[in-house]
């Protein structure tokens, strides 16, 4: 595992931490690659119920390392965004496509693809010193991570396009407004609201959500009678779990059910 990205689990929940302080956890190729496999790890792990994605420092992640990047196009050109379709594609899709509750504790400035992170998370918790900025079009680049599909669905079309044309920082008390945050807190208190957030869900009913989360994907590009088919099929599905049948029960004896995500 390289020293980028840590790694921790413990009980249900695992904290992936981006770990480069120094250079605000820019996305060099070791950080991406690293990121990469695990959250992939974390989608196999069937100790794991939900993740935390967070950062160290001042930052959560201010996207792509332009240090390296520099060097990628001195070499390669065009090629050097091939990283592109090697790693920011498949790192959104691991969060969006997560079978399991995700969260991000959004501890600092998430700009360009680290925005892009951000927003492919199912939940924001979001520091009241950060912010956000989508920062393509500022180094004359077009959308990647997912932003060009998620933001306009957390924001609406209109303003999409806006912060996309006119990249500008989204401070916390602006995004809680515009829906880019589900909650905003004291900078003091990120780590342990994010940790409770994210520790609240992978006590939950995990099967639930992962269908939750498909459900939710599939309704943003279907029509209402395919999403009501899909509903039925879903709710089929999710009905035969363990942890249907504890809700159920506890409910009948007025008690709070202890999930155990299958």
């Amino acid at each position: 595992m390289s020293d980028t990205v840590r790694y921790e689990v413990s009980e249900g929940l695992a904290t992936v931490t981006l770990n480069r302080p120094d250079a605000m956890n820019a996305l060099d190729d070791e950080t991406k690659v690293a990121l990469r496999d695990t959250l992939r790890r974390a989608a196999d792990d069937e100790a794991v119920r939900a993740v935390l994605l967070t950062g160290t420092g001042r930052a959560f992640c201010v996207g792509q390392d332009l240090k390296e990047h520099t060097g990628s196009l001195q070499r390669s050109g065009g090629g050097a965004l091939n990283t592109v379709e090697e790693h920011y594609n498949p790192i959104t899709l691991a969060l969006a496509g997560m079978p399991k509750p995700v969260v991000a504790g959004v501890n600092g400035v998430a700009a360009g693809a680290g925005a892009g992170f951000a927003f492919a998370c199912d939940y924001r918790v979001v520091a009241d010193t950060a912010a956000f900025n989508t920062s393509f079009a500022g180094v004359a680049l077009t959308a990647d991570s997912g932003v060009s599909w998620t933001l306009p669905r957390l924001v609406g079309p209109s303003r999409a396009a806006d912060l996309l044309l006119f990249p500008r920082s989204v401070k916390a008390a602006e995004a809680l407004e515009l829906g880019l945050a589900n909650r905003v807190v004291p900078a003091s208190e990120l780590a342990a609201e994010a940790s409770a957030v994210a520790r609240r869900l992978a006590e939950g009913p995990t099967a639930a959500y992962a269908a939750l989360k498909e459900s939710l994907a599939y309704a943003s590009s279907h029509s209402l009678a395919e999403t009501l088919a899909k509903e039925a099929e879903l709710q089929v599905r999710v009905g035969g779990s363990a942890d249907h049948r504890i809700a159920v029960e506890a409910f009948v004896k007025k008690e709070k059910p202890r999930f155990t995500g299958r």
